[in-house]
């Protein structure tokens, strides 16, 4: 059975899609005004395993994400500048140069992490058609109102269950308690929908709409978008934890506002990266990127072999520390595919047969990883297979391969570890003659000379010896 902790019930439930075979995957993008962090990234490595488990399950899935290049301000009030707008003042760029920029680098930091690309990227530029149709909608029902000179709100009031998401965010607010209350709003929790270009003002991003020139409020651009390529509902809608409250409460208020249907079925929502026990944030300046991890030489993967032995829904706290020590579990990862493969190709064929060893690792993983993504648990089951003796060579490549569809590390690569370069491997050939013939002072002399180039070269307790691996 495969199940999800839905955020909207506060429950683990059972997952049922609304078709039968094909999933339809909405995931929280970027406001790309600047570089990922890798407390973002630990998000979007999350929706990773969460769609590739879906496809272990056999669904295709349809997934989204949403690429913000306008309107998310720098207050979740709806006040203070766009954050692209601001970034592109600080560089001397357009708006739409800044946009573009972080948007590919974003890209190029999926692949380093091994995230697979969606079905689509969507961004909230290339809507604003859509957006101003779908605000439209909630004027025709009457859940707007026009603040002058600042821009269409939606009145949180005319909804019963605004704020289901988190029904305590909303037991005893009073204005201004939380947010900075804006002049002209009805009540504290009201926020844009379209915001108007301040007068006297030229912006890089800025369109005609019924209301104005002026330009989207972050929170209506997931909805348009989700809707035209999803539709309404969406099986499950994924996001960090800090989206609750705000952005994905008022998606949904909209949202079902102008359809009166329900938005989504399953909200899935990632904790925290921490550092020193604190949010990962820009705003805290606490954050690394991938280029700081690459600066210290370590594999961006070893980034996300370190999310995945936390839960999605715990905390995780980075330092140097722990990210070397899962620099260090993967390599050794990595050094055992290697060994496994070298031992392979050194045995005698023989006919094809399933263990039913093979068949207990294979539901022992699937179990842990369909209950709510546990992948602490799915890569303990891998270190459990690396030590059982009972389990062939060939067939421990096979499994590691098989989980590997879900976890993401690229251990198929690591085979690669199998061939040094031939300088290395003729004198790891010869040193093994001399092992071999039992001249160990020779065969020692010769490891030494291996590891002064960089390597070291292991043997097996079955007497085979492995290709080295680089130190």
């Amino acid at each position: 059975m495969l199940s999800f902790y839905n955020s909207l019930s506060h429950r683990k439930e059972k997952f049922n899609p609304v078709r039968k075979s094909v999933v339809h995957l909405y995931a929280c993008g970027p406001t790309v005004y600047d570089l990922q962090h890798i407390g973002n990234f630990r998000t979007y490595i999350f929706d990773d395993i969460l769609r590739r488990t879906l496809e272990y399950n056999g669904y295709k899935v349809r997934q989204v994400i949403n690429i913000t290049d306008v309107g998310h301000l720098t207050s979740d009030a709806d006040t203070g500048e766009d954050k692209i707008q601001a970034a592109a003042k600080k560089r001397r760029k357009t708006a739409w140069q800044v946009a573009r920029l972080f948007e590919n680098q974003f890209k190029k930091d999926l692949e380093k992490l091994n995230i697979k690309s969606p079905f689509l990227f969507a961004r909230a530029t290339d809507h604003i058609k859509e957006q101003i149709a779908l605000v439209k909608k909630l004027e025709k029902k009457k859940y707007t109102y026009l603040i002058p000179d600042d821009g269409l709100y939606f009145d949180t009031s005319k909804l019963r269950d605004y704020g289901k998401l988190v029904p305590s965010r909303l037991k005893g607010i009073k204005p201004g308690a939380r947010i900075k209350v804006v002049k002209g709003k009805r009540n504290p929790t009201d926020f844009a929908l379209w915001k108007l270009s301040p007068k006297g003002e030229k912006r890089d991003m800025e369109w005609q709409s019924p209301w104005g020139k002026g330009f989207p409020g972050w929170h209506i651009e997931c909805s348009a978008m989700s809707t035209k390529h999803l539709g309404q509902p969406i099986d499950i809608h994924t996001g960090g934890i800090e989206h609750i409250p705000i952005h994905h409460t008022n998606e949904i208020a909209q949202s079902e506002a102008a359809t009166g249907k329900k938005f989504v079925n399953y909200w899935l929502h990632g904790e925290h990266l921490l550092v020193n026990g604190r949010k990962m944030s820009k705003s805290l300046k606490n954050f690394y990127t991938l280029e700081d991890l690459k600066k210290k030489e370590l594999n961006p993967l070893s980034f996300r072999y370190l999310t995945l032995n936390a839960h999605y829904r715990s905390k995780l706290n980075f330092t140097w520390k722990g990210i070397e020590a899962a620099a260090n579990g993967l390599d050794a990862l990595y050094h055992e595919v290697a060994r496994l493969a070298t031992e392979v190709k050194s045995q005698i064929p023989h006919r094809k047969s399933q263990d039913f060893q093979v068949i207990a690792y294979k539901d022992a993983f699937r179990d842990v990883i369909n209950d709510d993504l546990n992948t602490p648990k799915a890569l303990a089951i891998i270190w459990d297979l690396i030590g059982d003796k009972d389990v062939k060579a060939k067939n421990k490549l096979k499994l590691f391969f098989k989980f590997d569809e879900v976890l993401g590390l690229k251990l198929k690569e690591a085979i690669k570890l199998s061939h040094p370069p031939v300088k290395i491997a003729s004198l790891a050939k010869e040193r093994e003659k001399y092992r071999t013939n039992k001249q160990f002072v020779q065969a020692d002399r010769l490891r030494k000379k291996i590891e002064s180039l960089g390597y070291t070269v292991e043997d097996t307790p079955q007497g085979h010896f492995i290709w080295p691996k680089k130190i």
